[in-house]
């Protein structure tokens, strides 16, 4: 299992207006070319996302379902990547302060990813999340900041 965090500096609330606005999946998803939302839907639970990823020369589509979203805290998804296997990845949006602490947490569940995991793909895993929790620190930090709620 591959656990990593990050601060972002920014409040929760900027960082899950990212998360839920699902045309926005490529540009803080390391390896991912283009992206779209199935429907309209997401975050919501059953709510999809279509990708393509480019290898060198090489493109592989694949897809991303929601299978647990407890707005604005978590989201749990289930990457199918196709001939390469399915991994459940759960991101823990957490206030800090007035900044956000993000854990990004993946793990395969089928196919070879699954039969092959290992300490060494952990490895590989959190070089990528490294990457992608940057991103993703970058896409918010730069986007409006969204209003705070009014009290009641």
């Amino acid at each position: 299992m591959a656990v990593r965090h990050r601060l972002i500096e920014r409040p929760p609330r900027d960082v899950w207006a990212v998360l839920e606005d699902g045309t926005r999946y490529g540009e803080w998803v390391v390896g991912t070319h283009e992206s779209k939302p199935v429907d309209d839907a997401w975050p919501q639970t059953g709510s999809r996302i279509e990708y393509t990823v480019r290898l060198g020369p090489w493109e592989l589509s694949g897809h991303t379902i929601v299978r647990r979203c407890e707005a604005p805290r978590l989201l749990e998804l289930e990457v199918d990547s196709g001939r390469l296997g399915t991994a459940r990845i759960a991101i823990d949006v957490r206030p800090w302060g007035e900044h956000t602490l993000v854990i990004l947490d993946e793990h395969p569940l089928r196919g070879p990813g699954g039969l092959l995991h290992s300490a060494a793909v952990d490895v590989l895993i959190q070089v990528r999340h490294r990457a992608m929790l940057a991103r993703l620190a970058d896409v918010v930090e730069h986007s409006p900041r969204r209003p705070a709620r009014a009290a009641h």
